[in-house]
């Protein structure tokens, strides 16, 4: 029947009288209606009820643990232990912590390292967490992976070669920055007071801080003879040199930054920086009443090419607003406070994660999260990743320059309750 025949609703009992065949294919289409809208129902009531069973589900008998436990990790991991309802499937690994990695000691400090070995998923950024005491070098080396670090107590000298036969020397403290691109030989020696402790980032995931270029190797396994035509040193001489490595050691402090520049003379670097002074305690990029954000990318740190980071403070109750990174997986580590993560990644997996000092946080590439400051201190951390510039997309910033039909078919809420959330990106919000 053509459109335009189709039985007036008022009208149907005597369409039906008419044209019985019309019975069908309109109970058929009525049922299914019917059916569709029950289904609809059905399926509202089961998403209820399995949103009620899941909260029901953290308090009640199954959550317990009667046995054994390691209450002072469950303390500081209450969120896996028992996870919000909203968490789902597996999206990975997304937590470790420097405090679970066996430490190197040498004589003159140690080092501790998480690598892609224990963040599987982490397959561009490893950090290092490394300490020199007062006099104490870090053996003349270089690497295959470019290096970012950020000193976090103490004071250190570093230097480093560059290609063209000019030195950079600097002196660096806590909050400072230094970036050593790969292949560049360079040294850290702490300074005095207490020496210095500081955490390396490096653009491999599979790096090893115990796989590095070393000067005393280098010379160790080149034949004397070699050795004596390169540098004029004899055999008695080269028997003199280390048989191995060295890596951290004690020295004698230096004298003075001007000194060792004036040493130099023509051969220091003056135009190229190597070192960021002040990561902390400059001016933030964003601020409010929740915490500040300040971030350090090629933009205002020119040789950092290929990576890029954030340090974000936020206040108790603060909050990390809902975004993502477009560009890159991110890595993180906690410098100060107590937090929580959840990251949302395809097919609807989510995990809740909580963090401490020292511990290191991994969100995959694109996948959305939050942090959220769950302490009764500022709650500091490091956003890094293999970048030349820091990107985010805020969720508010998006949802509100949506059109209005699109918000409201999407989101299933009235455009007056849409419309109250934040307008323009806040990378930090109050509690």
């Amino acid at each position: 029947m053509p459109h335009s025949q189709l039985p007036d609703p008022e009208t149907k009992n005597e369409a039906v009288s008419e044209e019985p065949d019309t019975v069908s294919r309109r109970t058929f289409v009525g049922s299914a209606a019917l059916a569709g809208a029950g289904l609809l129902a059905g399926t509202a009531a089961a998403a209820a009820q399995t949103r009620q069973e899941l909260l029901a589900g953290r308090q009640g008998a199954n959550a317990s643990d009667p046995g054994p436990e390691n209450q002072p990790l469950v303390a500081q991991n209450p969120d896996p232990n028992l996870p919000p309802f909203t968490d789902h499937g597996n999206p990975g690994t997304l937590w470790y912590s420097f405090a679970l990695t066996p430490r190197r000691l040498q004589a003159g400090g140690w080092t501790h390292q998480v690598t892609e070995r224990e963040l599987p998923l982490s397959k561009d950024l490893a950090g290092v967490n490394m300490r020199l005491t007062a006099g104490s070098y870090r053996e003349l080396h270089w690497h295959l992976a470019d290096e970012w670090a950020i000193m976090l107590s103490g004071k250190a000298r570093v230097t480093l070669m560059q290609p063209e036969g000019k030195m950079f020397v600097d002196d660096i403290q806590q909050g400072d920055l230094w970036y050593f691109p790969a292949g560049l030989p360079h040294s850290i020696q702490g300074l005095e007071g207490d020496g210095c402790e500081f955490l390396l980032v490096f653009d491999q995931g599979d790096f090893s801080e115990d796989t590095t270029f070393l000067i005393s190797e280098f010379l160790a396994h080149t034949p004397p003879e070699v050795v004596q035509k390169n540098m004029g040193w004899n055999r008695q001489q080269w028997d003199k040199l280390p048989p191995t490595q060295l890596y951290i050691f004690p020295g004698t402090l230096p004298g003075t930054l001007e000194e060792d520049k004036r040493a130099l003379g023509s051969h220091l670097e003056t135009e190229k920086q190597y070192t960021f002074k002040g990561m902390s305690t400059m001016k933030p990029t964003a601020e409010n009443a929740g915490g500040a954000v300040r971030i350090v990318d090629s933009r205002n740190f020119p040789v950092s090419a290929n990576i890029a980071a954030a340090m974000v403070t936020l206040k108790p109750g603060g909050l990390r607003e809902m975004h993502w990174h477009p560009n890159e997986s991110e890595w993180q580590y906690w410098i100060k406070g107590k937090g929580r993560m959840t990251v949302i990644t395809t097919e609807g997996k989510a995990r809740t994660v909580d963090f401490n000092a020292n511990d290191v946080g991994f969100v995959p590439k694109m996948a959305g999260h939050y942090i959220e400051n769950t302490g009764t201190e500022d709650l500091i951390f490091l956003e890094m990743f293999k970048a030349s510039k820091f990107q985010d997309i805020s969720l508010n910033q998006w949802i509100a320059r949506i059109p209005d039909g699109i918000a409201e078919a999407h989101l299933k809420l009235p455009l007056s309750v849409i419309r109250q959330a934040p307008k323009d990106k806040e990378t930090v919000l109050p509690g």
